[in-house]
């Protein structure tokens, strides 16, 4: 039953967006670090998105089970009662709430339950079954982890909170679409209105292009500002215009599926690459 329910936090997912609030906490605190906030607000925030993780679980249970990716998690499999679930979930997000809003700061808190917000209630309950918007709305919600991290430090939402969120924002349809392509078939079986499923993969290689390319000028910014240094902006910029340039290539390629899964390979390793290098790279105070 323990593992049933660090299963429905989505536990790798779940890493990924800690380490972002980790990221932005870095870059705010220009290496002169309040090692015991950051405790805090890793903490709050994981019980935020753990929650998110776990509604979202509870409430795709039944279209789970059509999807060959997700049939055998935790609610598909009936393995934990739905009531137990929900109640699991709303409990790890009261918890992070209180945390983050009494041993952070308001603003964390607010941004939290705002990432929360839109996962739950405007994507996953909404345009998730109704529009091929939900990745692109759903997309604030994902941006939301190093904003929190950020903000944590700062006390406030300025141009760094803003050039952090616009970096996930711009990255995750690109990202998710890829995965889209991949397993088209499973998301029409399953009654998903992904954008490879309403509109083509045609259209969704093409409305991958802005994404990609507005990443590049986003890390820019971010050296501009002053809030990482030139290696940042050297690696950045060249994993951004490799991860254009095959994105484009995919406007004319024939095996969709081996693009598409060499397209989201390069996400996760662009991602993971900023990130360590956001870290390794943040100017000093």
């Amino acid at each position: 039953m323990f593992m049933d329910m660090i299963a429905l936090t989505k536990p790798g997912l779940l890493r990924l967006n800690v380490f972002a609030v980790v990221a932005g906490f870095w870059v705010a605190s220009k290496w002169s670090v309040d090692w015991l906030a950051m405790v805090w607000v890793l903490i709050g925030s994981t019980f935020m998105i753990a929650s998110a993780c776990v509604i979202n679980n509870y409430w795709d249970r039944e279209l789970d089970q059509k999807m060959k990716r997700t049939k055998n998690r935790v609610m598909p499999t009936e393995r934990l009662k739905p009531n137990f679930a929900l109640a699991y979930g709303i409990m790890l997000g009261i918890i992070g709430t209180g945390l983050l809003f009494t041993l952070v700061n308001a603003v964390t808190g607010w941004l939290a339950l705002l990432g929360w917000f839109v996962y739950i209630v405007i994507y996953t309950i909404w345009l998730k079954r109704s529009s091929t918007w939900s990745t692109s709305i759903g997309g604030i919600s994902g941006a939301m982890p190093p904003v929190i991290g950020y903000c944590a430090v700062t006390n406030q939402v300025d141009i760094g909170a803003w050039l952090l969120f616009a970096l996930l924002f711009l990255w995750q349809p690109a990202h998710f679409w890829s995965l889209g392509i991949r397993r088209v078939e499973e998301y029409r079986a399953a009654g998903f209105p992904l954008l490879p499923v309403v509109k083509g993969i045609k259209r969704t290689k093409l409305q991958m292009i802005p994404y990609v390319l507005l990443l590049i000028p986003a890390v820019i910014l971010m050296f501009y500002y002053g809030y990482v240094g030139g290696i940042f902006l050297a690696v950045s910029v060249f994993g951004g215009v490799i991860w254009l340039v095959h994105t484009l290539w995919g406007l004319y390629v024939k095996d969709d599926e081996n693009w598409a899964k060499t397209n989201f390979i390069i996400s996760i390793n662009y991602l993971l690459v900023v990130f360590i290098l956001m870290i390794a790279n943040t100017t000093w105070q």
